[in-house]
């Protein structure tokens, strides 16, 4: 733990924090649904709460849609029993389905937040870029037939760095106080029939990740012209920015935390990283 944020606990109830990685294509997203329609966290509460034998409340530095995934998405939540972290994580994963996984459990002090602690979030954006469609990789990268130009696409996604207005990336449906957002990372990476988009910020609007891969997508296609990502930018109306990229190619891969201490993983995916490892021009450390 950081000296910055000292280690305190409520005597009645501990504060635990865990990451999970899951493959969303058979969820619809994160949030627990009226519906009952199948959720990361209807699970995942459900595998806790029989563990701690009482009911369990979850909050995640992230949420996410139908069909994203995720590497490394940090949660925490509140109990009264005590147990292992060992026993936490062997205990929970015992009650999940094989595509949702616990990778790690540790106590954190009492004022930690998932989502309200966090300073920065990173995504990570798959495409498989080849004329036919993969067997393997079709419910874990975006497919992309037409040929791609990844120098016009960076080019295009310098122009929207820094600290913005982004309404014309935010879904009609959007709940964020404020659409300025800091965006500090758009890097776009080839490998091969692959492409993989990283993106840093200190915060995202719904769809917002999706829509900027439209936009980018658009012109890597070469259908619009590197400026028009700035025209998108500057007009601030969602019906400029073009079609919404599928969830299927997107990762959360990380949550920064500036006054805690957490174990650290590889940002992923797993499919992914032994390439990106070896890059001789390599993505921001995250």
């Amino acid at each position: 733990m950081s000296d910055i944020f000292p280690f305190t606990r409520n005597t009645d109830r501990f504060r635990l924090a865990l990451c999970i990685e899951f493959k969303g294509t058979h969820y619809s997203g994160w949030q627990v649904q009226k519906t009952g329609v199948p959720t990361i966290q209807a699970f995942l509460q459900a595998a806790i709460s029989r563990v701690a034998n009482e009911p369990v409340a979850t909050f995640v530095a992230g949420r996410t849609d139908a069909g994203v995934h995720a590497t490394n998405q940090v949660v925490h939540f509140d109990t009264a029993s005590e147990r292992s972290d060992y026993g936490w994580l062997m205990g929970i994963n015992s009650e999940l389905p094989m595509d949702i996984r616990v990778k790690w459990v540790c106590p954190v002090d009492e004022r930690f937040h998932a989502r309200f602690s966090a300073t920065e979030r990173v995504y990570r954006f798959v495409i498989h870029n080849e004329w036919v469609r993969s067997a393997h990789l079709h419910e874990l990268a975006t497919w992309e037939r037409n040929p791609l130009d990844a120098i016009r696409m960076q080019a295009a996604a310098d122009l929207l760095l820094g600290r913005h207005d982004f309404s014309a990336f935010r879904a009609a449906e959007c709940q964020a106080h404020s659409p300025v957002k800091t965006l500090k990372e758009l890097s776009i990476r080839r490998f091969g029939d692959l492409l993989v988009l990283q993106v840093r910020a200190d915060g995202f609007l719904h769809h917002m990740v999706r829509n900027l891969v439209g936009v980018l997508l658009a012109i890597g296609r070469e259908q619009q012209e590197i400026d028009w990502a700035r025209q998108v930018l500057e007009g601030r109306e969602r019906r400029l920015g073009g079609v919404t990229a599928k969830g299927t190619g997107l990762y959360f891969v990380r949550a920064r935390y500036d006054l805690i201490d957490l174990p650290n993983r590889p940002a992923g995916p797993s499919f992914i990283q032994p390439i990106i490892d070896t890059m001789t021009n390599p993505f921001d450390p995250v």
